[in-house]
């Protein structure tokens, strides 16, 4: 079988420089390869040279840091420790002309930019920056190279010159100004505000010093006593109104128990004061437990049993206990309701005495109070002053900003471009690939090969006589129809016949072939063109459907599909199948649904689910109604019932991927082992898998489900992709059911019909 497929593919490499391998192509022109290769090295050691040498100085500082003084951040800084948008300002300051201005006004760092200059250009236009500033500014900042470190905080200020010391000079510069900067717009507005708070406290400090002396003149004259807080006679009061109202809660709480008690035991219904119990909870979990016990006996003892007899008698004596500890709960909240009465008559009784040693003294009373008051907003205000006024102070003195110098540029050694090393490799790997394509395509400047090529590319044409189709019988066997070869000079077919192929395909794979579907016709109506334009789209997937229903060796094949997938006497173990496919354009989608179709109408209740996010077409193939569908399951929006949408088939159901493209991780992160749960109540669960173009793991679905159905386009599939994806199921726990094989050609169509016709359907898949 190898042997065969190897002799086939000596005979097409044969076929001249296309088939020819790209190695012996790069040696046969290694001249060429050489020599561009060599001017490639050539002109990059001449660039090497040639180039000016350029250094770079780097200063870091880091942003967002919290004072030290400033123990107390708030969240608004919090928050600013560690936002991207706070490093972008930074940014944004630290290249804005003013700093650049003050950087630029540091002593000899205007010499060092025109002495660079001088090194570059003529030394007129560099003179007109001594005084034009903004001359200086534009030719400095086309220089600098000022941007975060990764993801951190951390701000590298750059820049490049031709001489390491203005490198190091200009980059220090502005460093330092940056920091300046920013450490005096800090220490100026805390200034400020500091000057303004001990303004602020010195005023209230002389109003306190007035209000206390007023305060102890009128004690004096009016002889009232105080106690820690009030006059006596007023915590007196206080307290037993504190008193008073906490009894009264109490009563109040005492009496609506009571009734609640009362009311509840009337109705013969537990009140929530009566199920806080600890007894009463032990008691309600015995008699559930004696009571369940009774109805089990019930069902199987006769009413006069004993042991009947005796859980009736141990459930009544549970009652008549509950029932005394709900007069005992009743009894206790009655003395509670009692005793807190005779205590809230007490205490209005001392109350009416006090408010009659108080009254006297109420007006005096009030303005006093009125006045320490006063006082006590005046002293805290004056606190909190005096302690912002003291940290601001504190502040200033040790303002660094929120800005921290990391390190200053050191003095560069070794220039930043051109690298030697880096730029050899890059000119060398630049060679290799100009060479490789240079050596690849030489032949096609050269006719003289590309005659002597020419002659060795004829080939025999092959004949052979055309199979017979197999009659269909009872229990229908896998369909094989063999490819007509014909002796015409146009397009012969090459290779062995699909026949061969596939039995290697089974060989290879360990899986069998269970049927061999045919090419459905195309519409006569449709031209070739338009089903070519529409290959992509649900609708030339239902346009496909009728037509497969009504093709007569497509049923058959489809038939021998269902016996081979259900052959297995136990339908538990063939009930979840998931169809795949090894690449894409293999007619997965298509047969799934045909499949579907023909086991509903063969009597089955069948589940279709479609897994392809990626490119959903259930909704406009099947003429649906559009709701969530898979995604809305998997995101937990809707239930598996609520998804599931009736077609005009009986006895098919679908649950669509959705109304729109989604990422087919979401497979991955929700597996579908719920959804396949529930799904035990159709005959057969048809899943439609993801697209092999998608990054989904097939391993993860193949394990939830009880076998695959791969299917492979006859023609174009590849046996090493089938190998590798059937490899793949059975390593990560699956099984393989079998391979159907698509679009296998018509031996009465023409071979372009039939390309057109599998074009259209396997785009529509």
């Amino acid at each position: 079988m190898f042997t065969k497929r190897a002799i086939v593919t000596n005979t097409e490499a044969a076929d001249g420089t296309a088939g020819e391998s790209p190695l012996l192509r790069v040696w046969r022109n290694r001249s060429l390869f050489g020599a561009v290769f060599l001017g490639v090295m050539i002109l990059t050691v001449i660039a090497l040279v040639v180039l000016p040498v350029r250094y770079l100085a780097t200063g870091s500082v880091i942003v967002a840091e919290q004072e030290p003084s400033n123990s107390n951040a708030s969240a608004a800084w919090a928050q600013k420790i560690g936002d991207p948008a706070d490093v972008e300002s930074q940014l944004l300051i630290a290249r804005s002309p003013r700093v650049m201005r003050l950087a630029m006004q540091q002593p000899g760092v205007t010499e060092a930019a025109i002495e660079e200059c001088q090194s570059r250009s003529s030394s007129s236009t560099c003179e007109k920056m001594r005084t034009d500033t903004a001359a200086l500014i534009d030719y400095v900042s086309g220089n600098f190279a000022i941007g975060a470190v990764g993801r951190s905080r951390v701000i590298n200020i750059s820049y490049t010159s031709s001489i390491p010391e203005v490198a190091q000079k200009m980059a220090n510069s502005l460093t330092n100004a940056f920091l300046d900067e920013q450490r005096t717009s800090g220490a100026s507005s805390r200034e400020v505000a500091a000057s303004y708070l001990w303004k602020e406290a010195k005023q209230l400090d002389a109003e306190l010093r007035d209000a206390d002396a007023k305060i102890q003149a009128f004690r004096r004259n009016k002889g009232l006593m105080r106690g820690s807080l009030a006059p006596i006679s007023s915590e007196r009061l206080s307290s037993i109104s504190q008193q008073l109202s906490t009894a009264e809660t109490a009563r109040a709480d005492a009496l609506a128990r009571l009734q609640e008690i009362k009311a509840n035991q009337a109705r013969a219904v537990d009140s929530p004061s009566v199920l806080s119990n600890r007894s009463i909870a032990d008691l309600k979990q015995q008699l559930t437990v004696v009571t369940a016990q009774l109805a089990s006996q019930a069902n199987v003892l006769g009413p006069r049993h004993p042991s009947l007899r005796a859980l009736e008698q141990e459930q009544s004596a549970i009652k008549e206990r509950m029932a005394t500890e709900v007069a005992s709960i009743a009894a206790s909240a009655q003395k509670a309701f009692d005793a807190n009465d005779s205590l809230v008559n007490a205490l209005r009784k001392q109350m009416d005495a006090v408010k009659a040693e108080v009254g006297s003294a109420t007006s005096d009373e009030a303005s006093i109070e009125s006045m320490v008051r006063s006082t006590e907003i005046k002293r805290q205000q004056y606190a909190d002053l005096y302690k912002r006024a003291s940290e601001l102070e504190t502040e200033r003195r040790v303002l660094i900003g929120n800005t921290r110098l990391v390190s200053l540029a050191e003095l560069p050694t070794k220039p930043f471009f051109p690298k030697k090393i880096p730029f050899l490799a890059a000119g060398g790997t630049l060679g290799l690939l100009l060479a490789f394509v240079a050596a690849f395509f030489g032949d096609r400047v050269n006719l003289a090969g590309l005659s002597r090529l020419r002659t060795a590319t004829i080939r025999p044409v092959r004949a052979a006589a055309p199979a017979a189709e197999a009659a269909p019988v009872a229990v229908a066997a896998p369909v094989a129809p063999a490819p007509v070869q014909t002796t015409a000079p146009v397009a012969p077919r090459s290779g062995p016949p699909p026949t061969a192929l596939s039995s290697e395909l089974a060989v290879v794979t360990g899986a069998p072939i269970l049927a061999r579907l045919p090419t459905v016709k195309r519409d006569p109506s449709e031209s070739p063109i338009g089903a070519i334009l529409t290959a992509q789209s649900g609708a030339s997937l239902a346009r496909a459907l009728p037509l497969a229903l009504q093709d007569r060796h497509y049923q058959d094949a489809l038939r021998d599909l269902a016996t081979g997938l259900l052959a297995s006497n136990d339908a538990r173990t063939r009930r979840k199948i998931l169809v795949a496919s090894p690449t894409t354009a293999e007619g997965k989608t298509f047969l799934t649904l045909t499949l579907a179709q023909y086991l509903a109408t063969a009597g089955r209740s069948v589940l279709v689910i479609e897994c392809d996010f990626g490119a959903p077409k259930f909704e406009t193939a099947l003429g649906l109604r559009s709701n969530l569908g898979l995604q809305g399951i998997l995101r937990g929006d809707i239930t598996a019932r609520e998804a599931v949408v009736r077609t005009a088939t009986p006895n098919l159901d679908v649950i669509p991927a959705g109304p729109f493209s989604a990422s087919a991780e979401l497979l991955m992160r929700k597996p579908l082992g719920d959804l396949l749960l529930w799904s035990q109540i159709y005959d057969v669960v048809l899943i439609d898998a993801p697209s092999p173009g998608i990054q989904t793991d097939l391993g993860v679905l193949a394990r939830q489900v009880d076998g695959v159905l791969l299917c492979m386009r006859s023609g174009r599939s590849s046996i090493g992709q089938a190998v590798a994806t059937s490899s793949a199921i059975r390593v990560a726990g699956g099984s393989v059911f079998g391979i159907a094989v698509t679009m296998m050609p018509d031996a009465n169509t023409p071979r372009g019909t039939d390309r057109v016709s599998n074009d259209a359907y396997a785009g529509a898949t």
